[in-house]
């Protein structure tokens, strides 16, 4: 089977000290940063195609949009899932979608709480010629 829209993958992580803006450098309060549930999302969207996308080749992210919506407190349980929804020549791009496991949306039927969500890219590239090019600059 090829890679093809509609593939998917989550990631889950209990909101720790190492997660939070004070850890990452971009806030001075204990909640879930920015930067990491960027990365929580960048590695849904890694594991979703990852059985597609074999060595030599890999991805590398090239746009993001985020929208974080809520806080996540320590011992928050978050689970982000990210979905390829188009794919152009070696572009992949992918939505995703945080939500907290142990909050409800309040007249949403029950659904998690979402917070955060966005878009972002990622680019199917040989490693070592990627790497080659780097070290060149």
């Amino acid at each position: 089977m090829a890679l093809a829209p509609g593939e998917r993958a989550s990631v889950q992580v209990m909101v720790s000290e190492g997660d939070t803006a004070i850890a990452a450098g971009s806030g001075d309060v204990p909640v879930l940063s920015t930067p990491r549930l960027l990365a929580l999302a960048e590695a849904a969207a890694v594991a979703a195609v990852e059985r597609h996308v074999k060595p030599p080749m890999t991805t590398v992210g090239t746009s993001a949009l985020v929208e974080h919506r809520h806080a996540s407190p320590l011992g928050t349980e978050v689970v982000v899932e990210a979905e390829l929804v188009k794919i152009e020549g070696r572009t992949l791009a992918f939505s995703f979608i945080a939500r907290d496991t142990g909050r409800t949306e309040s007249g949403n039927g029950g659904e998690h709480l979402v917070v955060g969500a966005g878009t972002m890219e990622r680019v199917i590239v040989d490693r070592e010629g990627f790497l080659a090019r780097a070290a060149r600059r």
